[in-house]
């Protein structure tokens, strides 16, 4: 008796677990864990689990054990801790590549100044404090080098003409040296002439006394 008892009892425990097991391992293939799965799988877990009871009014409840809730509850803290982890690196690394992005955008304007002022200052010329753009600047510069040029070349004819005019003047001036040396020396002679004449004269007056 008490052998058919054990076999009996045995036999139940064979049963109950294998039932245990397959109805697990059919949760587990259809996704529903209260430790391996997704907050909304360990909800559906929670409510496949919960048994139905009668009130003392007649009406039904749903009975759902303190340990699974206790359970589901700490799941459900932990993930939210990690979505807020989540949540506060990734404001982080917004934050930090906001940052980056400005001062890229600083960057990039900074750059496109100071790239405008080289393409400025390449196409203009600054002369006197005024600035011009090239064109101007190079007519300008030519237009000043052909001033330059025109009273260079007025300069050079004047200093020809001037020299031959000086030229001129000092052959004149020679020319007139000459005549006036010419003139002194007959000058001299004929006062020279006129002292001897006078001389002369002198004499015979001289003798005739």
């Amino acid at each position: 008796m008490n052998t058919f008892k054990f076999l009996a009892i045995a036999l139940f425990t064979v049963c109950t677990m294998q039932s245990i097991n397959a109805q697990t391992k059919t949760e587990e293939d259809d996704g529903l864990s209260l430790n391996n799965s997704t907050i909304n799988n360990q909800f559906e877990y929670v409510l496949k689990k919960s048994g139905n009871f009668k009130g003392v009014n007649g009406q039904m409840y749903e009975a759902v054990k303190r340990s699974m809730i206790t359970t589901l509850q700490t799941h459900t803290n932990d993930t939210l801790r990690t979505i807020r982890k989540d949540l506060a690196d990734t404001q982080a690394i917004v934050t930090t590549q906001s940052k980056e992005i400005n001062d890229l955008k600083t960057n990039l304007t900074n750059t496109q100044t100071n790239l405008d002022k080289t393409t400025n200052e390449k196409n203009n010329m600054a002369l006197f404090g005024l600035q011009m753009s090239k064109s101007s600047y190079n007519m300008l510069m030519w237009s000043i080098i052909g001033v330059l040029l025109a009273l260079l070349i007025l300069f050079i004819y004047r200093f020809k003409n001037s020299h031959i005019v000086t030229k001129e003047a000092k052959a004149a001036l020679e020319e007139i040296e000459e005549e006036f040396e010419e003139h002194r020396k007959v000058a001299l002679e004929r006062e020279q002439k006129v002292r001897r004449q006078l001389q002369d004269e002198l004499n015979k007056q001289k003798s005739n006394s």
